[in-house]
């Protein structure tokens, strides 16, 4: 009799799929819309598997965000085609209305209204579409029912920059950010839930001082203070307001992994200047510079978008050059695409789409180098690394330095997930 209740019980279940693409912020917010869903009594089921609900927070910096995007739409659409499909975020802020002509989809919620969602899915069976100013700060960090073994806790939302390629201004409305007390007790949740490591993320955290008139400097030294938080990583920080007091303190402790991402764009100050950078090319070495002052060991990943309108093949080799010999050990490189609204658009000079791909190769393979031989540098160091998933019969995490290690582990039911321990690299750890 239990066993027929228990089954009945299980089948009534709704199940409900996430699935983020972009950027960190993306998936704070996805782990907090996600914890709403279990909150209500959903099951959460990996993305592909037929559910009630299916949720897509959708990113739109390149063209290939918005093609991902889409065919995630008609993948939903064929595996659960009686539930129902939500598609937020940025892409949908910015392409309703071609997602509302697309086959299956019932909530086009964007960068505001998605946190609506569970208001949504009661009022209509009808498809609607909500998209708001995106004036408020929604609060979010990553939860435990999402399986991240890192928290990305979000204190700073949208961005005042009017960088001539990008649309996520117009995407997510103008900065704004989460005071300190507030950003302390979602943090101190975040640890309750039983993460170890922190990383602070936005669209421009530099700017969080603007925002609250506090600065982030006081914030990751209240941070600093929270018994059992144990790593704190900073997201993605303009060159611009990466201030040297902030290093200075972070590196006074040893919460703060030696971990910075600063992006670049271009080392052309020609490029610079026509995307509305707010530095020069020297600046920015300045910047990495004064970060290995203080943290020489540092891994330092940086964004750089290649064939921008008008890039010569001169002015892609200066960066290709200043990468290779630089202390940049991470890339992120990005095609230029045309954004709508954007000013780059209208420029004159847009290279084909060969030419392009071709300068991702070739900076992707110099990446992949570099990032090799960085990794090589700590063989017969010792290091701590925080244990996340396990591959066939390894487990794997990073080091502070955001290297990623391999443990092959002897018993199959040994359990490392969210283990920090000292770990002494050699070659076989590194893949």
């Amino acid at each position: 009799m239990n066993n027929t209740q228990n089954t009945s019980s299980e089948n009534s279940t709704k199940k409900v799929a996430l699935h983020t693409l972009g950027c960190r912020l993306n998936f704070s917010e996805t782990g907090s819309i996600a914890d709403g869903f279990a909150e209500r009594g959903y099951q959460i089921v990996d993305f592909g598997e037929p559910a009630d609900v299916t949720f897509i927070n959708t990113c739109t910096v390149t063209d290939g965000a918005d093609s991902t995007c889409r065919n995630l739409i008609r993948k939903a659409n064929k595996v659960s085609p009686e539930g129902r499909l939500v598609v937020a975020g940025c892409y949908a802020q910015m392409e309703a209305e071609k997602i509302k002509r697309m086959s299956g989809v019932d909530l086009i919620l964007g960068t505001q209204e998605k946190y609506k969602v569970f208001d949504y899915l009661k009022e209509s069976d009808e498809q609607v579409v909500a998209i708001d100013q995106r004036n408020d700060f929604w609060e979010a960090a990553t939860t435990p029912i999402d399986g991240h073994t890192r928290a990305f806790l979000k204190i700073q939302d949208g961005c005042n920059y009017v960088c001539s390629f990008c649309i996520i201004p117009f995407a997510r409305g103008r900065s704004r950010a989460l005071p300190i007390e507030d950003a302390i007790k979602k943090a101190k949740e975040v640890v309750g839930n039983g993460f170890k490591e922190i990383i602070l993320t936005g669209v421009n955290i530099g700017e969080y001082e603007a925002n609250t008139g506090e600065s982030l400097t006081d914030l990751v030294k209240r941070l600093n203070d929270i018994s059992g938080l144990k790593r704190i990583r900073l997201g993605s920080v303009e060159p611009n307001t990466l201030y040297e007091e902030l290093v200075k303190f972070m590196a006074t402790s040893p919460k703060f992994m030696d971990h910075f991402h600063i992006p670049m764009q271009s080392a052309h100050d020609r490029i610079l200047k026509s995307m509305r950078r707010k530095y020069d090319f020297s600046f920015y070495k300045e910047k990495i510079e004064m970060v290995k002052s203080y943290f020489p060991h540092a891994g330092i990943g940086a964004d750089v978008i290649v064939g921008y309108p008008g890039e010569t093949e001169e002015e892609f080799l200066t960066t290709a050059s200043f990468l290779e010999a630089s202390a940049i050990t991470h890339f992120h490189i990005f095609p230029y695409s045309k954004r709508k609204n954007t000013t780059a658009v209208k420029l004159d000079g847009h290279l084909q789409h060969h030419v392009k791909k071709k300068r991702v190769q070739i900076l992707n393979e110099l990446g992949r180098k570099k990032l090799q031989s960085f990794g090589q540098s700590f063989i017969g160091k010792e290091t701590e690394v925080l244990w996340e998933t396990k591959e066939n019969d390894s487990w794997t995490g990073y080091t502070s330095q955001y290297v990623r290690v391999f443990k092959s582990v002897k018993d199959p039911q040994e359990n490392l997930k969210n283990i920090i321990e000292k770990f002494r690299i050699n070659p076989a750890n590194l893949r």
